[in-house]
């Protein structure tokens, strides 16, 4: 199944079971009902989904659980965050092998590469295997920008289609926009940037909060894509605090901890990383009661 790079595709969290071992069915309960929320495609071991503390074989073993149970419903991402070109091109063609319908790739993790050197790592892995490629340009976090002449030149690869647009700049949207046209997809990667961006043009969100929240996180996107406005923005207002949780050091806490609270999820995360305790527990918490206890109810689309 080949993504078309529209709609909601949840960064899922990775779940862990007490002992710290991969979760496999907690993991495919919480892709279950969000396909029933209405989601467009998924993305494994991404930032939100500990990527950092997964070694291979964990990936490749959520990869091919997530990829069987999804049974071509819709698209599995996997994602590309690696230290080494060598090591990007492995975990490259480990997902084509194992059942990926694209990537996510960020540009090299620890080295602060510049852009020559940033556009040969997206090269060696483009022309490594046959897989659609969404570049994840987030300089806020990583470091290093994706800017256009780079992607100018990622472009002219066949399998670059996309990029996570997660600048936390909304105008460059509009940039993209304005020196490509249609020939990328456009996603927003900032939950809180989500309806503004959208409204831009962008065509799809990869969503965060969604992990814990799906149904709401598509009825936003489809509601903007309706020009259905003041519905959407109704929504995301009341949305708003949770979406906040994703721009966070702790955001991988923060989330897991709101799917709990909705039945999707377990709290188990992976050391270095602790679960939240005190008045940082506390806070996160109420802002989550608080969300469940005004939650609206959700329009027909």
């Amino acid at each position: 199944m080949k993504p078309d790079w529209k709609g909601v595709y949840p960064a899922l969290t990775t779940k862990f079971t007490d002992e710290d071992q991969l979760d496999i069915p907690t993991f495919l309960n919480n892709i279950e009902y969000q396909i029933k929320a209405g989601i467009h495609g998924c993305v494994i071991g991404g930032s939100l989904g500990e990527a950092s503390t997964l070694t291979q074989n964990e990936k490749v073993e959520l990869l091919k659980a997530g990829v069987d149970h999804v049974n071509n419903r819709i698209p599995v991402i996997m994602n590309i965050a690696e230290q080494s070109t060598a090591e990007a091109v492995t975990a490259a063609q480990n997902a084509q092998q194992n059942g990926a319908n694209g990537l996510m790739m960020l540009p090299p993790m620890r080295y602060l590469s510049d852009d020559r050197e940033t556009v040969a790592f997206y090269e060696a892995v483009a022309t490594s295997c046959d897989l659609p490629i969404m570049t994840y340009n987030n300089p806020y976090d990583y470091k290093i920008e994706i800017t256009i002449p780079m992607f100018e030149a990622l472009l002219k690869l066949d399998t670059i289609e996309a990029t996570k647009e997660s600048t936390r700049d909304v105008t460059n949207v509009t940039r993209m926009r304005n020196a490509f046209g249609d020939d990328i997809k456009i996603l927003c990667g900032v939950d809180t940037l989500a309806l503004e961006e959208l409204a831009l043009g962008a065509d799809g969100w990869v969503a965060g909060l969604v992990d814990a929240f799906p149904r709401e996180t598509v009825v936003i996107y489809e509601l903007v894509k309706q020009n259905r406005i003041a519905e959407a923005t109704e929504i995301y207002r009341w949305f708003m605090p949770l979406l906040e949780l994703d721009i966070h050091p702790k955001l991988v806490q923060n989330i897991k901890l709101a799917e709990v609270a909705t039945g999707i999820g377990t709290e188990n995360v992976r050391p270095p990383r602790l679960p939240l305790v005190g008045e940082e527990r506390v806070s996160v918490q109420n802002i989550i009661d608080s969300a469940l206890a005004s939650r609206p109810v959700m329009p027909a689309i």
